[in-house]
């Protein structure tokens, strides 16, 4: 098992067109002077590889433009086993919008050899698994703890945006659209849940309204239109729906998500949303650093 102080890494500010970039930047550099900024590279695949470079430490810190990571994070030392040195680990962020806790925003740690050897996204193989996200791959990690939150929100098309895009991916099984008919049975729970979240909590927050609205489109275009779905990870072609979406029948869409999907959708009040956010906070369980979240649930859940 090899020891590593998180201090000891090189850490990447990772932004592109994050309303609030410049204002995280700045704050970020006082949590971690040491910190180096990679901007404005178009395509997940190809902005990831140019955090890569950036890096002069084999393994290194990554934090997206609309992330704040807690001073905390940066005291720990990462305990890794031999079977894990390779693989990529993405910790919890709080999102500031709806209150979910997983690792969509957070902080991430990398090796350059994952990096370059990876295939994802605008440069994927094809396959399903690579076309839409990197956490399909059986050395992406999901752990437990949470070390910073994410603003999606910085204005009101990022939010929809933001929205959008998960509003896509819950709907997926390893990258891949299900049927009508699998749709129950191939999402899994706690994706079916945290749909559900990104659909109906947010009233309180900024553009709050425009995130959920964006989940709630997301879903539609993928499971009840013939959309290509693996489009999600072009930000232009969702600069493009967006403006579609202004002139759509937004009841419609809430209706056929209820009808024909078996969504739950609500109009939850600023008071119910802050409510929901705060009990949420609290089924979570702070553990060690490299405690997977799969484990995590086993020990809450007794499996």
């Amino acid at each position: 098992m090899s020891k590593i102080d998180v201090a000891d890494l090189d850490c990447i500010y990772l932004s592109y067109d994050e309303p609030k970039k410049e204002e995280f930047w700045a704050k970020i550099q006082n949590i971690v002077p040491w910190a180096k900024r990679v901007d404005g590279v178009k395509g997940s695949d190809a902005a990831h590889k140019a955090a890569a470079s950036a890096s002069d430490t084999e393994r290194f810190v990554l934090i997206d433009g609309d992330n704040m990571p807690y001073s905390e994070f940066f005291d720990i030392t990462l305990d890794i086993k031999p079977e894990h040195e390779d693989c990529v680990f993405r910790w919890k962020a709080v999102n500031a919008v709806n209150g979910l806790m997983y690792g969509n925003g957070g902080i991430s740690c990398w090796t350059r050899n994952f990096v370059n050897s990876m295939k994802t996204h605008e440069n994927s193989d094809g396959a399903d698994e690579n076309e839409v996200e990197f956490c399909y791959d059986p050395k992406y990690l999901a752990m437990n703890n949470v070390y910073s939150t994410t603003h999606p929100n910085g204005d009101a098309f990022h939010a929809w945006r933001a929205g959008f895009r998960e509003g896509v991916k819950m709907c997926l099984k390893k990258g891949k659209k299900p049927s009508m008919l699998e749709f129950n049975e191939m999402v899994h729970r706690s994706n079916f849940d945290r749909l559900s979240i990104w659909h109906n909590i947010g009233a309180d927050a900024e553009y709050g309204d425009s995130c959920i609205a964006g989940a709630r489109y997301g879903t539609y275009r993928t499971m009840l239109t013939e959309w290509d779905y693996t489009e999600v990870q072009d930000f232009y072609h969702l600069g493009e729906i967006y403006s579609e979406w202004k002139t759509v029948d937004k009841t419609d869409v809430n209706n056929l998500l209820e009808t024909r999907l078996g969504l739950h959708i609500s109009e939850f009040t600023i008071e119910q949303s802050k409510f929901f956010k705060k009990h949420y906070y609290n089924t979570y369980t702070k553990s060690n650093p490299m405690t997977l979240e799969i484990d995590m649930l086993r020990k809450v859940e007794g499996w």
